[in-house]
């Protein structure tokens, strides 16, 4: 029996590896099913850029944008993927790496295709049944072991493990392939070039061969890029749009990916790759970025400056100068630039919730109601902010309006899956509220939803 031990341990492995990947095929992004916790990075201008790009796909493809969710991750891989449905995930890293608007929008297409085919669903049902065959192998060569032929059981308990990840990695493969399919139709649909889509795939074909000399196709859930490059080719080549970016989009995804590279780089990589050679405007705001990081707040305002100079109206360099004078204790000074960015958009809910924030920290009285507003339409655009709700919590208490500011607070926690907590501030927020009340009744709600919610995490 000590023999059979010694194989089950890696083939109860496999078993286990298999049950994981259904977890992860049912609700699961990678980077969760990894371990590893998801960092979101929130950003209206780098929100906006890719909503610019994913809207008029997801239209085409049949789904409704504004019940997709978009989410941004603090992540270097090249990666985009789509979970639980209507949830799409971007990386940082691909933005920050790849070269065009047209690229980008060729990997939210491709993603878009698995979203509008079901994909996810779909491949719940295909794990189980490359499950059932493994399961039943596995249990045949316990058998053996069993019965004493240690060698052979572990044979066949391994050929169920291959048998299951060729039938699953082929399903996949397949569906890798259909969303290609899918991403060519919806960006012709829309009047684009699919040829970034093709470009993104090249570059990988080559780092393939660099990288991988022997690789077997059938053990890969995706296809080969090479593979893929060439069933895309005649796809792409037959659409009739094959424009290039126009320098105004091309503007537009530079400097975000400037700002983005600033932002998440060490400082020292940011400036040396945007040296101060570099004039243009995405090396400034990058090194805006970078100094700002530092901290080096002077040379930051320097930065700024500079573009504010040129682009006085640009909402998001209005915002980062009201952040730098923020954080050089100068609250009053960034109030200015705050509100001037609101104005130009006032359908960006993060820029209001700085604002209101640089409101209450002044800690001036006469400020306190205008954060509030501020709040409170930030919060009617985005009602998921849960940074919002703590400010706007905050902003309640000032007012003695504590009923109102313990509903803010089971808002919050609400927001973020605490449903506990959510439930102990709904508690409390009902006894001071009036009864029946717009306001108690959201607690009563919140509790409710909350309650349903407890054994799912259990």
């Amino acid at each position: 029996m000590n023999l059979a031990r010694d194989f089950l341990r890696p083939v109860l492995g496999a078993a286990a590896l298999a049950l994981a990947i259904l977890a992860v095929s049912l609700s699961s992004p990678p980077a969760q099913a990894q371990g590893r916790p998801m960092n979101f990075i929130r950003d209206d201008e780098t929100e906006r850029l890719v909503r610019s790009y994913l809207n008029p796909i997801l239209t085409v493809a049949g789904l409704q944008p504004s019940a997709v969710e978009l989410y941004v991750i603090n992540d270097p891989s090249i990666n985009a993927f789509v979970a639980d449905g209507q949830k799409m995930f971007i990386n940082t890293g691909l933005i920050m790496e790849l070269k065009t608007p047209a690229q980008i929008k060729g990997v939210l297409a491709h993603e878009t295709g698995h979203m509008a085919g079901g994909h996810l669903v779909r491949t719940q049902v295909a794990v189980r049944a490359a499950m059932v065959p493994m399961l039943l192998s596995v249990a045949a060569g316990i058998g053996a072991m069993v019965a004493g032929a240690g060698d052979a059981g572990a044979v066949i308990m391994m050929s169920g493990q291959q048998m299951f990840e060729r039938e699953f990695f082929s399903f996949t493969r397949t569906q890798e392939s259909a969303a290609d399919q899918a991403a060519v139709k919806y960006l012709t649909a829309t009047g684009q070039s699919s040829d970034g889509i093709l470009e993104v795939f090249r570059r990988f074909e080559g780092q393939e061969i660099m990288s991988a000399q022997r690789i077997d196709p059938f053990a890969q859930s995706h296809p080969a890029s090479s593979e893929r490059v060439a069933q895309l080719r005649a796809l792409v080549e037959s659409s009739p749009f094959h424009d290039k970016d126009s320098a105004e989009a091309q503007y537009g995804y530079d400097m975000v990916q400037a700002k983005l590279r600033g932002y998440i780089q060490r400082p020292e990589v940011t400036l040396r790759q945007y040296p101060t050679t570099n004039t243009t405007k995405p090396g400034r705001y990058a090194r805006a970025m970078a100094y700002f990081r530092q901290p080096d707040m002077k040379m930051a305002l320097s930065e700024i400056n500079s573009l504010l100079a040129e682009e006085p109206n640009n909402p998001f360099f209005l915002e980062m100068f009201g952040q730098i004078n923020v954080e050089m204790g100068k609250v009053e000074e960034g109030i200015t630039p705050y509100k001037r960015a609101v104005e130009i958009l006032p359908d960006a809910p993060l820029i209001r919730v700085a604002l209101a924030a640089a409101l209450l920290g002044t800690e001036k009285p006469q400020y306190t109601e205008q954060a509030r507003f501020e709040l409170e339409t930030a919060l009617n655009q985005e009602s998921d902010n849960a940074y919002g709700w703590y400010v706007l919590a905050d902003a309640y208490n000032r007012l003695g309006m504590t009923g109102k500011a313990q509903l803010a607070t089971a808002e919050r926690y609400f927001a973020v899956g605490a449903y506990p907590m959510a439930m102990q501030f709904s508690v409390r927020a009902q006894q001071q509220l009036q009864r029946g009340s717009r306001d108690w009744q959201r607690a009563n709600d919140i509790m409710a939803v909350s309650q349903t919610q407890l054994p799912k995490r259990n």
